[in-house]
């Protein structure tokens, strides 16, 4: 068995007789979450002492508000051996009972003060304490669990049911961060900063347990803002995570903030993530910054599949090449797979690796139907590959693949195009049902002027020009916002009620 954490248990830099820096004030920093931080040492110290309070505990819930106690509750729970279940602290009651209900955790885990609702009263509560501890010697358990064995249990959004909740071997943690560190470079002298929730796998694994296993630092914002960002970035941050709303929000701050400009500029790696970015907002931020934003692709059930290497082309509207240890196919419908790599061929992306969960939780079934028969996993994502190897993501199976006049059509091509012309602030593209077609493409536009929108000849011609005349909108609906869930995605299956 490996350790999660090395740092904690080697410590960065000079080391005690415990193996944990010396906490003299200027130990180096693990976490910042606005003015609070906690040193390597003092991380081991808290961790450590709440890996005592949990126990022999089988699960544990996580109230994972975007706090220094978060962090805290989830390394000293891995620490432990002991699986964490984060939670949502914007779920509805039904969800979180939904969840509580089917992961069964012993206690909850939640920074002091903060108000749990009636679903968790049941549950024992410990409050995590993220202060420093006093000098002497730190005491860090030895990791308690095998590489096989859950560390996460990370719900999914639940888009065609009650959430399913994926178990998350530590395995599957370290082997991908270990892989992002082989594509990115990652070492413990990067320092992220990010601004994303930590109830799933891109803001904690990634933007959390990441820094930490590298023996780096990360820098929490809080609450994401271009103002955020530029003020870390020009304080030593050397890498930035985010999601496509993120990095939108901060190409229309980018005419006129300089300082953002030289702020991005000076960055190693600037990383999108969990949402395709599109193309157009790539175009603005390189040309702002002379920095490109990189893609990675994957999902909580397979943490990260592919990325574009810091030492590659970051090429907009690509997620770059499977990672070290996955192994990525595109199959047809029939299950056939596509050698093609012409950049036209579609199919469903379906991998397999040591990146992979085991299951999910209390439902075989669903764990059944979600791999093939040789072991690779049914991600539901259509993609094409480049003729040097390259992904690109062209949208969901049920939603973004759209069957028109014997045509298959990835609906992400089609967003970009739209997002192309001066006339639009926002763009999601679906199929309805056509008698002619099979399907006719529909394009719901945010207009970047209510008073004067574009006409739907305007736009379909626009698409027409740019991509292929059967990829244009057959009909174009006007709305004043996109339905996004927390993570920014568009959430299709919302708008066929619009």
């Amino acid at each position: 068995m490996s350790s999660l954490f090395p740092a904690l248990t080697d410590g960065p830099g000079e080391r005690s007789e415990t193996g944990v820096p010396p906490d003299d004030g200027r130990g180096k920093v693990a976490l910042r979450f606005g003015p609070r931080t906690l040193t390597y040492r003092a991380l081991a110290g808290a961790a450590g002492a709440l890996a005592a309070r949990i126990g022999t505990a089988d699960r544990v819930a996580v109230w994972a508000t975007p706090e220094l106690e978060t962090a805290v509750a989830v390394t000293g729970a891995l620490l432990a051996g002991v699986a964490a279940v984060p939670l949502n602290p914007r779920s509805g009651e039904k969800e979180l009972a939904h969840i509580l209900s089917d992961s069964a955790p012993d206690l909850v885990l939640a920074a002091p003060g903060a108000q749990l609702p009636p679903a968790l009263a049941g549950l024992t509560r410990i409050d995590v304490d993220a202060s420093a501890p006093a000098a002497g010697p730190v005491a860090v358990p030895a990791e308690r669990a095998a590489d096989g064995d859950p560390a996460l249990v990370v719900y999914t959004s639940g888009t065609t049911g009650p959430p399913k909740g994926a178990v998350l071997p530590r395995r599957a943690l370290a082997t991908t961060l270990d892989a992002l560190a082989d594509a990115w470079g990652w070492t413990g002298d990067d320092v992220l900063v990010h601004g994303l929730p930590l109830f799933h796998v891109h803001g904690l694994v990634l933007g959390v347990l990441g820094p930490l296993r590298r023996g780096g630092s990360v820098r929490h914002l809080g609450r994401f803002s271009p103002e955020g960002v530029a003020r870390e970035l020009n304080d030593g941050a050397t890498m930035l995570f985010g999601v496509p709303t993120m990095y939108h929000r901060i190409a229309e701050a980018l005419p006129d903030d300089p300082e953002l400009a030289k702020a991005l500029g000076r960055a190693r790696l600037l990383v999108s993530g969990s949402a395709a970015l599109p193309v157009h907002d790539h175009e603005r931020i390189a040309a702002a910054t002379g920095r490109r934003v990189i893609e990675r692709y994957g999902m909580t059930e397979t943490l990260m599949n592919t990325s574009v290497r810091a030492d590659g082309e970051a090429r907009a509207g690509t997620v770059g090449v499977p990672l070290p240890g996955v192994e990525l196919r595109l199959v047809e419908e029939d299950g056939t797979e596509i050698t093609a790599y012409d950049g036209e061929s579609v199919g469903e992306i379906q991998v397999r690796g040591p990146n992979l969960f085991t299951e999910y939780l209390n439902r075989p079934d669903a764990t059944a139907a979600a791999f093939t028969a040789d072991g690779f996993f049914r991600t539901g994502d259509m993609a094409v590959r480049e003729p040097d190897g390259y992904v690109r993501i062209v949208g969901r199976k049920a939603t973004d693949l759209i069957k028109s006049g014997g045509y298959k059509i990835g609906a992400g091509e089609i967003e970009n195009a739209l997002l192309e012309h001066p006339g639009v602030r926002e763009a999601a593209v679906t199929g309805e049902p056509d008698a002619d077609l099979g399907e006719r493409i529909v394009a719901w536009i945010v207009p970047a002027d209510p008073q004067a929108p574009p006409s739907a000849e305007e736009l379909a011609d626009h698409v027409a020009r740019r991509l292929a005349p059967h990829k244009r909108p057959r009909v174009v609906r006007h709305l004043a916002a996109l339905p996004r869930n927390d993570m920014g995605k568009i959430m299709k299956r919302a708008l066929a009620g619009a």
